[in-house]
């Protein structure tokens, strides 16, 4: 019976043991460590907000690689006329690396080339787009500086080039490739091409279908592009963007020691925030928003904002709203908070009328007594300026007639 007694006690110790160890491990595995991550750098945001989810070493300056061609393939289409025929020349046709085999002196469209700088990776379609639109890759370099600068906001960036072979002096950091990727997602152009998967390139030296470079947009649900890159110094880069529902992630890894590894990071950082994030609407554009009053005699403030709001949340968190004194709307989800800047909205004018500036009008008094009055003092002047002009004309009638009798009287006088 003791014998029997000690293995239960034993057995229950071990089935502690190991639901602990279940426990640790499970919790573990809902964790997003560095030491998880291969890449020297990486990067996790919601691709709406802008959040950042996940970071190592973010801003770490890096070589990019390919992933250059982000930055070139959203400067073309904002900047350049997809219409545009664009003349190969030699030095883009000899062009180092990845190709699409473009034959100097090929006429080919500007759009074109943009679906195999960002589908096929092409280094002499980067080339060629940067001597259409700048006349030299070097002021094309200069000039996608600026923009990004400028219009993306990045501050960690130097290109030197339109496609990313390497250059000591051409280097970017996974939070500024995260913020330029989210940037480009923004486009609908930008995101037909890099979600496009098979093309078929009918070119003057190369004829075949082209295949997006990116994996996973076979492999992984709900992903929406978008460019990876490689060279000996740069080692493995990739930037994947996932949508699922109204959520939209973008991962960023840099210097991974092989594709595989690369591949893994930005799957377990998509589903890291698959799992515990979501994106949530707040407001739309024009949306309004009251003040809670403190007292009856306080008079009612109302904010509005110009622009859809969102905020990212732990998933299946309740969101709670509030409007502060000075125009902020505070939300808050759980441990996390955010803040938008309102816009105050004016008081509605109030326009006196004659009638009313002369004599307010009591609440609820309608107009119409003094209309009616004012109708009838009206037809009252007309009667008796009708009656004056009668009584005018009647004594003038008297008068011509009294005339008239006098002048015929006279005359029957007999004066002899």
């Amino acid at each position: 019976m003791r014998t029997l007694v000690r293995q239960l006690v034993l057995l229950g110790c071990l089935l502690l043991v190991m639901g602990t160890a279940n426990i640790a491990s499970a919790q573990a595995d809902d964790q997003l460590t560095n030491e998880m991550i291969n890449g020297e750098g990486a990067v996790l945001i919601d691709a709406t907000t802008g959040k950042v989810l996940f970071e190592k070493n973010p801003h770490e300056r890096l070589f990019p690689a390919s992933i250059t061609k982000i930055a070139t393939g959203i400067y073309a289409i904002e900047n350049g006329n997809p219409d545009d025929i664009v003349t190969v020349s030699k030095k883009a046709r000899y062009e180092e690396g990845t190709r699409v085999y473009l034959a100097e002196g090929e006429q080919v469209p500007l759009r074109k080339l943009e679906y195999g700088l960002l589908m096929n990776s092409g280094n002499d379609a980067a080339t060629a787009i940067a001597e259409h639109l700048a006349g030299t890759t070097e002021q094309f370099a200069e000039q996608l500086n600026a923009f990004l600068q400028e219009k993306v906001g990045v501050q960690d960036t130097h290109f030197t080039n339109a496609h990313g072979l390497h250059d000591d002096n051409h280097y970017t950091t996974p939070y500024d490739m995260a913020k330029i990727a989210q940037y480009a997602m923004r486009n609908p152009i930008f995101r037909e091409i890099v979600a496009t998967k098979t093309l078929p390139w009918d070119g003057k030296e190369w004829k075949t279908t082209i295949v997006n470079h990116n994996k996973l947009l076979w492999s992984y649900e709900g992903t929406t592009g978008i460019k990876n890159g490689f060279t000996d110094q740069a080692q493995n880069t990739l930037v994947t963007s996932a949508k699922r529902g109204e959520s939209e992630f973008i991962a960023v890894t840099m210097k991974a020691p092989s594709s595989n590894y690369a591949y893994k990071d930005v799957t377990k950082m998509l589903d890291y925030a698959f799992a515990h994030y979501e994106t949530k609407q707040i407001a739309k554009a024009g949306d309004t928003f009251e003040l809670a009053s403190t007292s009856p005699d306080q008079p009612k403030q109302e904010f509005y904002t110009n622009q859809d709001l969102y905020v990212t949340v732990p998933l299946g968190s309740t969101i709670v709203q509030e409007v502060t004194a000075n125009g902020q709307l505070v939300v808050q989800a759980g441990a996390d908070g955010e803040e938008f800047p309102l816009q105050k909205k004016a008081p509605p004018r109030q326009v006196k009328s004659v009638q009313q500036t002369a004599s307010p009008q009591v609440p609820g008094q309608s107009n119409a007594p003094y209309y009616a009055l004012l109708i009838v003092w009206l037809l009252l002047n007309l009667f008796l300026l009708t009656v004056l002009i009668a009584r005018i004309r009647n004594r003038r009638r008297l008068r011509r007639n009294r005339y008239r009798y006098e002048r015929t009287d006279y005359r029957r006088t007999d004066w002899s």
